[in-house]
């Protein structure tokens, strides 16, 4: 073991200081019989005094140097730790990632004169990638429900295996790629209103969700062209019965298949220009009821979309058909469909976009239908930061909400 040399002369010090003390307590011990001078006595013990005083730092000295050392030796080996974790999070084959958005939102019926804070909802969003292998990934909703209680919900959960670069297998519960909004425009941030448009909200004309198989991606056809795909197999919807009636197709993603038959189809969007898209989506399978044979159930839509410098430019239809049933409890099917066409546009270099929308939704039920105008305005305090301000004109059965005329507020914030 290596000694430094200050060591060494610092236990010197220490021995000879103890010698020299115990040479003074001996002299003092043999000449205890004589006679001292008064003077010579208390130089004498003035000399003890300052010895001890000396020893004492000495010994203190020692131990500062003793813990000094193993502070050191502490701070080595947590350098080392966390050398050894950075190395480890850069060697790393997975990667964490957590995302999502929240909303905030008022709703003011001017014709009622009802208001309330309508919606507080909290929406992450995790990834967890492994190398370009293999990503899983989902959402939970988590909202306030009108009681005061809270609501959970599985907006979607897949593992996506990355093929090749132009294609991914998906798996799970995913977001309908029938259509274009609700798979992409959906959330509070990126929706341009603060309200969904007539006829694409949950249970009505666009499916929401599907648990089933697929594949996506896209093929460059030159430059500032492509040409996207998303092609599945799911369980299906099911039917919603009120009496008699079919009151609507939910869509929520179900892991049962009641009417045994599956659904096929997907979207085919292609990008002949840099900011234009052109959509197409079909669907073809079967629906019905738990102990009940299975009916027909075919989806079709179209979309554009088109951006030009500050201009956002969007329009689609989607329809859901459900075949008749002599025999089921509601035997009457009927065509459930929807449309609508938006405008935004960004004042720069303000914050401040303005948006109007029109969008009309027909269901074979009257209390259902409506048709809107919606005018908004919004302030961005960055990109995905926003307050949404807009008001409807809305046109529907008499004595519905559907028919009320109504201001909303929203504050989204995506991240």
């Amino acid at each position: 073991m290596k000694t430094d040399k200050g060591t060494v002369a610092m236990k010197y010090r220490i021995s000879s200081s103890r010698h020299c003390l115990v040479m003074v307590m001996l002299s003092l011990a043999a000449a205890s019989s004589n006679v001292y001078a008064e003077s010579d006595y208390q130089a004498l013990q003035n000399e003890v005094q300052a010895l001890r005083q000396e020893l004492s730092e000495l010994r203190a000295l020692v131990k500062q140097q003793s813990a000094s050392q193993e502070d050191v030796k502490s701070l080595r080996q947590e350098v080392k730790a966390t050398s050894r974790a950075q190395s480890e999070a850069t060697n790393a084959d997975s990667v964490a990632h957590i995302a999502g958005y929240a909303a905030v939102g008022l709703t003011d019926r001017s014709q009622s004169g009802g208001s309330a804070f309508s919606v507080a909802s909290f929406n992450p969003i995790f990834h967890f990638l492994y190398k370009d292998i293999a990503l899983a990934e989902a959402e939970l909703e988590i909202a306030a429900a009108p009681d005061g209680t809270t609501e959970t919900k599985l907006e979607y959960a897949s593992i996506d295996i990355f093929l090749n670069d132009n294609t991914t297998l998906v798996a799970g519960k995913i977001l309908s790629p029938l259509g274009y909004f609700r798979q992409n425009l959906h959330p509070a941030w990126v929706n341009k209103f603060p309200s969904i448009t007539p006829g694409f909200g949950e249970g009505q004309a666009a499916p929401s969700s599907e648990v089933g198989l697929g594949v996506r991606g896209g093929y460059p056809l030159g430059e500032g062209k492509k040409l996207k795909y998303a092609l599945y197999v799911g369980n299906g919807p099911e039917l919603e019965v009120d009496g008699s009636e079919i009151h609507g197709i939910e869509s929520d993603g179900y892991t049962r298949d009641v009417d045994h038959r599956k659904v096929v189809g997907g979207r085919i969007g292609l990008v002949p220009l840099p900011r234009l898209e052109l959509g197409i989506s079909a669907a073809d399978g079967g629906v019905g009821l738990e102990g009940e044979p299975d009916r027909s159930y075919r989806v079709l839509g179209t979309d554009v979309g088109y951006q030009w410098k500050q201009l956002d430019l969007r329009a689609e239809y989607i329809s859901q058909r459900v075949g008749d049933l002599a025999t089921s409890v509601a035997p009457d099917g009927g065509t459930w469909k929807a449309w609508y066409g938006q405008a935004s546009y960004k004042f720069l270099p303000t914050k401040w976009e303005g948006v109007l929308r029109y969008g009309k939704y027909i269901s074979p039920h009257a209390d259902q239908r409506q048709e809107q105008w919606a005018v908004g305005v919004n302030y961005l305090w960055g990109p995905s930061v926003m307050a949404k301000l807009g008001y409807e004109f809305n046109q529907g059965l008499a004595g519905e909400n559907t028919d009320a005329n109504r201001w909303l507020l929203q504050f989204a914030y995506g991240f």
